[in-house]
């Protein structure tokens, strides 16, 4: 029996857990609603209720606000032995049509075991797991040993031009001695033949946003006329939209498919890649576009009147290439948009590819097998951008590992900035017990 009095027991260490499905409601009661402009309410709000939550446990933090209201946070935490570990995440979140959903966007509502609104896996959720792990551990003195920046950026739904480019370009010293990422979009599950395949992202397609531009001789609509802005427009854009681009499998996508292929009996080539990511189910929308560099034209304007043809026609495309095909991407887009239409690049950011080996690749399984002994993981190449392209020009090795353990009936990449997001309570909780784990032992 112990002798310790009664009113001397020790309390209980804070539960890394504990506030994580809370803060993610808070957080995504916060209309941080990015629309590509001026408008919209910014992430000031959302920035203040970091900084004062960090400040609640003792971590300093400074606000970056290169335009009113979009604003970034930025800290430092952790000790001083060896390279600095970046781990951040964004504050803004892509608008919602409230009359398309179930509830209320910006409610932050429990219901059905999920918590739902805009920001629930885009990415409120992992900005919730890294504040409750990281504040659980300062009141329990659990602090790493290494350096560790805090970074909650502004813009990154809109390239991050207002975020994260603003911190590298002008705040570089905040990330000093940092060597490793870890962001968003990764560490999640998904199940293949039954079994559940934890996917880490290790690559990203390079993003060409860009606006094409016809110009012609404006007309009358009953006449003829050879020089039409609109038809030539609409044809490059067709040819755009309906080119097939090859199978090209990048070191990381080699590494996921021979998992899957080990799976599903089979031996992984380019040939049978499309096959091997059908065995994804609903996350083949996704992992099928990082097997070849992609073109959709998204936006079209043109004209004023019906009977009048005019003078300019314009059209937007997002495009996406692969790490290491980007002669190649551009030179095919070339030929299918033709001569007499200019091509103005909105955004232009490059792809990136880390090894997927090292300590901290090693702390990630680790930590997903402590939680989920029965795990397969891999790496895989991200379809979309993310932050991380923008801490990469400063030399980091860099990850997307948000931790969630995901039940085999949600279709979770049809969440991303669509109708109805929403991520199961318990996955949350999952994600901040292995995130926790994962800081033991980074």
């Amino acid at each position: 029996m112990s002798n310790t009095p009664a009113n001397d027991v020790p309390e209980a260490a804070p539960d890394p857990a504990g506030e994580v499905v809370e803060l993610c409601r808070e957080l995504i009661r916060i209309d941080t609603s990015n629309y590509g402009d001026q408008d919209g309410p910014g992430e000031r709000k959302a920035a203040e209720y970091v900084a004062t939550l960090l400040d609640e446990v003792g971590i300093e933090s400074r606000l970056y606000e290169p335009e009113p209201g979009r604003t970034s946070v930025v800290a430092r935490w952790g000790g001083t032995s060896g390279d600095g570990l970046l781990l951040h995440g964004h504050l803004d979140v892509v608008p919602a049509a409230a009359e398309d959903w179930q509830v209320d966007p910006f409610s932050g509502e429990i219901q059905d075991g999920y918590v739902w609104g805009r920001g629930a896996v885009d990415m409120k959720d992992f900005d919730a797991m890294l504040l409750s792990v990281v504040r659980a551990r300062q009141r329990a003195g659990r602090v790493p040993e290494r350096p560790v920046v805090l970074c909650f950026t502004a813009d990154e739904e809109a390239g991050g031009h207002k975020g994260a480019q603003v911190l590298v370009d002008e705040h570089p010293d905040e990330f000093e001695g940092v060597t490793e990422a870890v962001g968003e979009v990764g560490g999640f599950s998904t199940t293949v033949r039954g079994r559940r395949m934890y996917l880490v992202e290790a690559a990203e397609k390079g993003m060409a946003w860009m606006r094409l531009t016809a110009r012609g001789r404006a007309g009358h609509g009953s006449m003829l006329n050879t020089d039409n802005a609109v038809s030539r427009l609409t044809a490059a854009v067709a040819r755009i939209g309906a080119y097939q681009w090859p199978v090209r499998l990048t070191p990381t996508m080699e590494v996921l498919l021979a998992s899957v292929g080990e799976l599903a009996g089979v031996e992984a080539t380019p040939e049978n890649a499309p096959a091997l990511i059908e065995e994804f189910g609903g996350a083949a929308r996704m992992l099928g576009a990082v097997i070849s560099n992609t073109t959709n034209p998204t936006m079209l304007s043109a004209g004023y009147k019906v009977n009048v043809i005019p003078t300019e026609a314009t059209a937007h495309v997002d495009g996406r290439f692969l790490p290491g095909f980007e002669d190649e991407f551009f030179a095919t887009l070339a030929e299918l948009v033709g001569e007499g239409i200019e091509i103005e690049h909105l955004s232009h950011q490059q792809p990136w590819e880390t090894p997927y080996d090292g300590d901290l690749v090693g702390a990630m399984h680790r930590s997903i097998l402590a939680e989920d002994p029965e795990a397969i993981i891999a790496p895989y190449l991200m379809s979309g951008g993310t932050d991380a392209k923008h801490f990469r020009r400063l030399g980091m090795r860099s990850y997307g590992f948000a931790p969630l353990k995901l039940p085999a009936e949600l279709d979770f990449t049809a969440l991303f900035h669509g109708v109805d997001e929403r991520v199961p309570v318990d996955a949350l909780e999952f994600g901040a017990r292995v995130f926790d784990r994962f800081l033991d032992d980074v």
